[in-house]
């Protein structure tokens, strides 16, 4: 009888949560203007460090937080600086938060992209499409869901944040929604932007997506 008791409790136990909040780099001088990739010397302009700062301040109310992560690139771990420093923590490289890899598409102009037949490729079966001498979105997608399921494992039942980028944290939105990559070009995520997933042994849920103090409402 004991037994089937404590089996009986185990079942009705909420399944343990880890919580994985991720945060966009916040703006540089050429957001929105360049395609900059894994290119390394870009830093985040003066606006980008006004963000970086209220990103910690959003954050605050988080009473513990494991371990901090951020992609190589200067840009994020610059976002991560303030939350880091607040904290007393030293934010941890992993290279599967990196930007994906657009190969020759890297630093080329926006406007001279979307001109291009392909584009309409990687904003529509996104799925299907590999950058000239770099990285697919699957691969892409592949190493975030990797990385969601590593903290889970290392850090079960805690909080921890992440600093990457918009590509590789809307492919992970998108994984965690039950959405097929090729719709995740319908998720938004600002610079500086504030997602919160939870994930148990049996399932990933979104708590909240691309939560900014001044969101930026513009599509493109």
């Amino acid at each position: 009888m004991a037994e089937d008791a404590k089996d009986a409790a185990s079942e009705t136990q909420e399944p343990v949560a880890t919580r994985l909040i991720l945060v966009r780099h916040g703006k540089t001088a050429t957001t929105g203007q360049i395609l900059p990739g894994r290119a390394h010397g870009l830093l985040l302009a003066e606006d980008g460090r006004s963000q970086a700062e209220e990103v910690a301040r959003e954050l605050a109310s988080i009473e513990k937080i494991a371990a901090i992560y951020s992609s190589p690139l200067e840009r994020a771990m610059e976002t991560a600086a303030p939350l880091a420093a607040a904290r007393g923590m030293v934010p941890v490289v992993d290279e599967r938060l990196y930007e994906c890899d657009f190969g020759s598409w890297t630093g080329r102009k926006l406007d001279e992209l979307t001109k291009l037949p392909e584009w309409k490729v990687v904003q529509h079966a996104p799925s299907k499409f590999t950058f000239p001498e770099g990285e697919s979105f699957r691969s892409m997608s592949a190493r975030m869901v990797d990385f969601l399921e590593w903290v889970h494992a290392c850090h079960r039942g805690e909080t921890v944040v992440a600093f990457s980028h918009a590509d590789p944290i809307k492919a992970l939105v998108a994984h965690c929604l039950g959405m097929h990559l090729d719709s995740f070009q319908r998720i938004v995520i600002s610079t500086a932007g504030i997602t919160g997933i939870s994930v148990t042994d049996g399932a990933n849920y979104a708590l909240f997506v691309n939560s900014t103090p001044m969101p930026n409402l513009k599509v493109s």
